[in-house]
């Protein structure tokens, strides 16, 4: 199997919103001179690693991302009958590690000492806080968990020894596979193992409008017979292309040499990106969508993303018969011939399937992408 596994694919979404820009609508990008429509690979990739298929098939290697690893320590602490002062204190010293907690100013402590009992130990819990969100791995949450514990039954709180929690070899393949940044304490980052492009349309865009209503049911009419709400939400359908690059390599590194667990964790992402789609908007839109097309390459050539192949827009207007879906296979697979005429074979092996025609399975790519 070669150093990288490159991921394509096409995937078809009916009207939705599945990831909004800050006014709420469907987020683009100008690509070609043309709008797309635009999937951030933040998006994509949090709705593959929280997604059953990652938990059914990674259960215990999957990490947490979190800024509440203190308040958390903090509550296992009051619950082992520790007391606020100390549980505080100790819950502190442990978030501490893992990045720079949040600080009251003079001003803020001060105003602390005029609130009472109850509502200051509240307030307090706020310097538990980390600053950035922090992905924390599977091992050293049991480290976590274990130290807590002795803390609890010797009540006194941690050595300096014990403090000890960050570790350089992950087990959680989330981290192993999308990195992790500790800007406190460098050492322990961890490099990335899988690069996610944003996906976006192979076909131009306009941003459509949805002006809806809603009645009150108990209103009868008689009186006033107008919408108990009125809103209105962006939204769009398009022909994603989405590209995905692995360095299975840098992986089993991250990972600590578990080559076993590695090609686990491709295949998981493989097929988590072919069935699961962002869930912006889900529950009005009822947009969910299964990959049509998936081509997967494996080889120690430098990667490259296919997008170029949509540089100029899908347009299917004058060509009887031909859908945007097959179109835009046409397109990649061209595209893909010719880098491979003028570049040399760019990658050693292929598989692909092709649902719009019934051909190939993911059971076979499955296997293609983890043998």
């Amino acid at each position: 199997m070669g150093r990288f596994v490159q991921i394509h694919m096409l995937t078809s979404y009916p009207p939705a919103n599945l990831n909004r820009d800050d006014l709420g609508r469907p987020k683009t990008a100008k690509i070609g001179g043309f709008d797309r429509l635009r999937v951030s690979s933040q998006s994509l990739k949090r709705a593959w690693r929280t997604s059953e298929i990652f938990k059914e098939t990674l259960d215990g290697h999957i990490g947490v991302r979190t800024k509440l690893l203190g308040v958390s320590v903090y509550n296992d602490l009051r619950a082992g009958n520790i007391d606020h002062a100390k549980s505080l204190e100790w819950a502190k010293l442990i978030a501490n590690e893992f990045g720079k907690l949040k600080e009251f100013s003079k001003d803020e402590k001060k105003k602390l000492k005029e609130l009472s009992k109850e509502v200051r130990e509240v307030k307090e819990l706020i310097e538990l806080e980390i600053d950035q969100l922090v992905f924390v791995d599977t091992e050293e949450k049991k480290l976590v968990t274990e130290l807590v514990g002795k803390m609890i039954s010797r009540n006194d709180g941690p050595q300096k020894d014990e403090l000890n929690l960050l570790r350089k070899q992950m087990r959680a393949v989330d981290i192993a596979m999308f990195g992790r940044m500790l800007a406190s304490k460098p050492e322990y980052e961890i490099e990335a193992a899988c690069q996610v492009a944003h996906a976006i349309s192979v076909h131009p865009v306009v941003i459509e409008d949805d002006y809806f209503t809603a009645i009150d049911d108990l209103n009868d009419g008689s009186e006033n017979a107008g919408a108990a709400h009125i809103g209105e939400t962006g939204f769009a359908a398009g022909l994603f292309y989405s590209y995905i690059c692995i360095n299975r390599e840098q992986l089993i590194k991250n990972l600590g040499g578990d080559e076993e667990l590695a090609m686990k964790a491709i295949k998981a992402l493989t097929e988590a990106a072919v069935k699961v789609s962002p869930n912006g908007k889900q529950n009005s839109f009822g947009s969910r969508a299964y990959a049509s097309y998936v081509l997967a390459e494996k080889g120690d050539q430098q990667p490259r993303s296919l997008s170029v192949a949509f540089l100029k827009p899908i347009m299917n207007q004058g060509i009887e018969g031909v859908d945007f879906g097959t179109a835009a296979i046409n397109a990649l697979t061209t595209h893909r011939d010719n880098m491979d005429t003028v570049y040399g074979s760019c990658a050693d092996d292929c598989c692909s399937f092709n649902a719009l025609e019934g051909e190939g399975t993911l059971a076979e790519l499955l296997a293609f992408v983890a043998e």
